[in-house]
């Protein structure tokens, strides 16, 4: 059976939080915030790896139970995002990889089966959800300018499944070029790939704003009930 290594970049500090630490160090149902991704991702079969990234000064990594887990693997993280990943998949043995979010604790194991399932038919691809709401275009000073039709557009969500040669390849131009890479499939799509879009679960929720850990909760438990 195939198996995966899984990035998960980690050396961000969530400014937006307005917290006193990172983000992924937050309190959430019991556990920090980054606990309840890696459990998810662990406990899939098929991870064989997964490697985070951290902050040169971050000293709250190495305190947690999981950083001694046999299977995850300590790496330094760079600035932006782009060089995080890349330093995690300079230590990436497995054909194929994954790159998930530290702040994305619902990660579903369904989710990640499909992702797998049609990634591997094409060029790999990443998980996201449809637009549900009305979009619109603003001016950049708050005045819409127009509405924008949302039929073809989606989320993009994490994770995002591409060959690890193919995605460090398109990573290291991306950067040279200094282009602006917001998650790896866009890296995909500036080297020239075509990424599937795979539909995700819309509970597969990105802590942001302080808000959103309670959402995050509410969506831990329902899952929990589910299994």
């Amino acid at each position: 059976m195939l198996t995966f290594t899984v990035v998960v970049p980690a050396a961000g500090i969530g400014s937006r939080m307005g917290a006193p630490c990172p983000k992924q160090y937050l309190p959430l149902a019991g556990r920090f915030l980054i606990e309840h991704t890696l459990d998810r991702l662990l406990s899939h079969p098929r991870i064989e790896r997964v490697i985070v990234p951290i902050a040169a000064d971050d000293d709250f990594f190495t305190t947690l139970p999981l950083a001694s887990h046999p299977r995850v693997t300590i790496t330094l993280g760079g600035k932006e995002r782009a060089e995080s990943v890349l330093n995690g998949l300079r230590l990436t043995a497995t054909e194929w990889v994954l790159v998930h979010d530290a702040a994305r604790p619902c990660i579903t194991h369904q989710d990640i089966d499909r992702l797998i399932h049609e990634g591997l038919a094409c060029d790999g691809g990443l998980l996201g959800s449809r637009v549900r709401d009305t979009m619109k275009r603003s001016d950049g000073t708050g005045n819409v300018m127009h509405t924008v039709d949302r039929c073809e557009l989606w989320h993009a969500l994490t994770p995002q499944l591409f060959r690890t040669a193919d995605l460090r390849q398109a990573l290291q131009e991306g950067l040279a070029r200094g282009a602006v890479i917001t998650d790896e499939a866009s890296a995909m799509e500036l080297a020239g790939w075509t990424p599937r879009m795979v539909e995700g679960r819309a509970d597969n929720l990105k802590v942001t704003r302080p808000e959103d850990l309670a959402l995050a909760t509410l969506y831990l438990n329902q899952q929990e009930k589910e299994a």
